[in-house]
């Protein structure tokens, strides 16, 4: 029983939590839902109990994600959600505990402090920010502390964040909302669409994770269930690879692009170290059959996927609490314009 707090790193994202606890590795993994009664307004469940709620709840449970697009977009459900995760993991915990908490790239100062402020309100003692490509890059256990370029483009569920990182900095970055969620909406709008069934975001993910692809692949099919969207009976249809590489193969695309967009932003002595270097892909989104593929033929580079891109994001923020005692408190927006002005 632990009566001191730990140290924590929070990757925040818009489809899961996963925290790390100083000395203890990640000690909490789960998805960013919170399930609340609209007439009390009590959060009822959070995290996988909640996501089991999702389009299964009565008239006056509601089961939302607080977090889209990589940001907070329920100020007060993302706090309750953060205190009861935060209640889980520091139960007996006298003092609270200092946060790293990791933001995308693209995060504007206003949304900056949301974070700040949310996780103070669940029981942060202070909180610190970084950045999501600098985590990805430290979790994935990549070199960025020397002048010698790297990039990382990490594909999670609201945003898509990609950088050029050295000297533990990002030289270049670029944070677009096509995502992991994007994915997922494209085929329940599909599904509609060629065989007239409404399905929900759960299977969705199911269906890009188990025949999803942007390349060709070995053909692969999938029985699928939902409401007929005619009639509102249930409705079986069977989906195969083919067709999601038809219907995913644009937004992906656009990811590739971004890629190659941040790479002609880039200094050529930075390009020359990523080509020998190659690119990493982080995030749940990396995993989808063909995307390094892509990538590699778009930027005319080298793409490998991390070990665990699940995971890398909060492997780097508990990496970043060895130098906590350094970070500066507030924005990372805040400092930049500090710096700029020294």
């Amino acid at each position: 029983m632990a009566f001191f707090s730990r140290d924590l790193g929070v990757d925040l994202g818009t489809t899961n939590v996963l925290i790390y606890a100083e000395g203890k590795g990640i000690v909490l993994r789960e998805p960013s839902v919170v399930a609340v009664d609209k007439i009390t307004g009590k959060v009822l469940q959070v995290g996988s109990a909640a996501r089991n709620m999702l389009g299964r709840t009565p008239g006056n449970v509601v089961a939302m994600r607080p977090l889209r697009e990589g940001v907070i977009s329920d100020y007060d459900m993302t706090e309750k959600m953060l205190a009861a995760f935060f209640q889980k993991i520091m139960r007996y915990a006298l003092v609270k505990p200092r946060v790293i908490v990791c933001v995308p790239s693209g995060v504007t100062e206003v949304e900056e402090r949301a974070v700040i402020q949310s996780a103070m309100e669940a029981g942060a003692r202070r909180v610190y920010l970084i950045e999501e490509p600098l985590a990805a890059a430290l979790g994935a256990n990549l070199d960025v502390s020397g002048p010698d370029g790297h990039m990382v483009v990490d594909i999670g569920g609201g945003t898509t964040d990609i950088a050029v990182l050295t000297m533990n900095g990002v030289a270049v970055s670029s944070s677009i909302t096509t995502a992991g969620d994007t994915f997922d909406d494209i085929i329940m709008r599909y599904l509609r669409r060629r065989h007239g069934m409404i399905i929900g975001e759960n299977l969705a993910e199911e269906i890009k994770m188990t025949i999803g692809c942007v390349r060709e692949r070995p053909e692969a099919k999938m029985e699928v269930k939902g409401r007929d969207a005619k009639t509102g009976l249930a409705k079986t249809a069977t989906v195969d690879s083919s067709e999601m590489l038809d219907v995913l193969r644009r937004p992906a695309r656009i990811i590739a692009d971004e890629a190659l967009t941040v790479l002609e932003r880039t200094s050529p002595e930075l390009v020359a170290d990523i080509s020998r270097n190659g690119i990493v892909m982080t995030g749940g989104g990396s995993q989808l059959w063909g995307m390094d593929q892509m990538i590699a033929e778009r930027t005319n580079m080298a793409c490998t996927i991390a070990e665990d891109p699940d995971s890398c994001v909060a492997y780097g923020c508990g990496k970043s609490l060895a130098w906590i005692n350094h970070m500066q408190e507030g924005t990372i927006n805040l400092a930049r314009r500090k710096l700029l002005k020294d």
